[in-house]
């Protein structure tokens, strides 16, 4: 007998995180647990919508994910617990199928929190991160910067946006100045704050400063606009935002657009397989991608680890590191420089959150 529940648990920033649409000290997740009753094997899956980001992020996201959750139990009830499931739930609610593959590939590995069996999981494999820089004051976003570089980073990534572009460029400027493009690499992430108008000045100051790429920076709806800016300009556009919603016409969207760089959220995107499409049609295309987490906790997290490492790519991914959250999952995931691992000799501990599923 399979039994599947959800439970909703509330992660608290260790600081105040600036994003593009505003500051965050706190985000819900919602966790699923599929357990086979014969053997009491358990799988664990996040879904981690993040209203403002998430197309599935509604007030009622919980009541919508514990009706699902009753509809694949009976289903795999009759049918046994495979994979081909998630096809039934529907598309438009991506971080849904993240958590039920999840949880699935778990379960049918044992429930040991072994999603993929690579050589990450086997701690054999360690994975290059780039360092985020999350938005605030001039002093906030330079003492992350130096922190990060100090921590051994090779790769930093700047959430750009929050102040006037000015003083986001004498920062990078400065930067550069103690650190070539052959000793830091550096990603810009927009998130759309630019306009039309503005964006062309911009980018031809950051090709001055060797600007690794530079993450979406239109607002998708721009779709014309964005086309001729990954064509024509000086700096890789990457983008992130303009995927979202767009599973059914995927190589559409990388026919029109041609950009440099794809950026992977699964949680966003709706799972592995998805994610996996994205990858194919990339690399048919010539395009480089990397997967980036969404601010999930510990759970998701070592589920995007061990997915990436069913690829062989040096690209530094857009990883989190465990350590945004201080009511975090306990795990085994480690950070050493710049690189995140699984460490053998810690293990997990998911008291904080079996209350949840009663």
């Amino acid at each position: 007998m399979i039994k599947i529940h959800s439970g909703k648990y509330n992660l608290k920033f260790r600081f105040v995180a600036g994003t593009s649409r505003g500051e965050l000290t706190e985000r819900d997740t919602w966790y699923v647990r599929i357990t086979d009753d014969d053997s009491g094997v358990y799988g664990l899956g996040e879904c981690a919508p993040i209203p403002g980001f998430s197309p599935d992020a509604s007030p009622v996201f919980g009541e919508t994910l514990a009706k699902i959750c009753l509809e694949i139990q009976e289903c795999m009830n009759e049918d046994g617990p495979d994979l081909d499931l998630i096809s039934r739930i529907d598309p438009e609610l991506p971080s849904v199928k993240m958590g039920f593959e999840t949880a699935l590939n778990d379960l049918h590995n044992g429930g040991k929190r072994v999603i993929f069996e690579n050589g990450f999981h086997s701690g054999n494999k360690k994975i290059p991160i780039n360092g985020l820089v999350w938005m605030g004051s001039r002093d906030f976003m330079e003492e992350q910067i130096y922190e990060k570089i100090r921590e051994g980073f090779a790769c930093i990534k700047i959430k750009i946006g929050a102040m006037d572009s000015g003083t986001e460029l004498d920062i990078l400027r400065g930067l550069r100045k103690k650190y070539g493009p052959q000793d830091l690499a550096i990603r810009v992430d927009a998130n759309g704050a630019f306009s039309a108008d503005e964006v062309h000045g911009f980018l031809d100051q950051l090709a001055q400063l060797k600007i690794h790429s530079i993450e979406q920076p239109l607002k998708p709806v721009f779709m014309e606009e964005l086309s001729g800016l990954c064509r024509n300009s000086p700096v890789p556009i990457a983008l992130d935002e303009s995927l979202v919603g767009h599973a059914a016409h995927k190589e559409r969207i990388i026919d029109e657009m041609r950009p440099a760089y794809i950026v992977l959220k699964p949680t966003l995107l709706g799972g592995f397989n998805e994610t996996d499409q994205w990858i194919r049609l990339a690399g048919t295309k010539n395009i480089g991608w990397w997967i980036t987490s969404f601010l999930e906790s510990n759970i998701g997290l070592n589920a995007l680890c061990q997915y990436v490492a069913e690829y062989d790519t040096a690209l530094e991914q857009g990883l989190g590191t465990g350590k945004l959250y201080h009511n975090n999952i306990g795990s085994p995931l480690r950070l050493r420089g710049d690189r995140i691992y699984y460490s053998k000799i810690d293990s997990w501990d998911l008291t904080p959150i079996m209350s949840l599923f009663g």
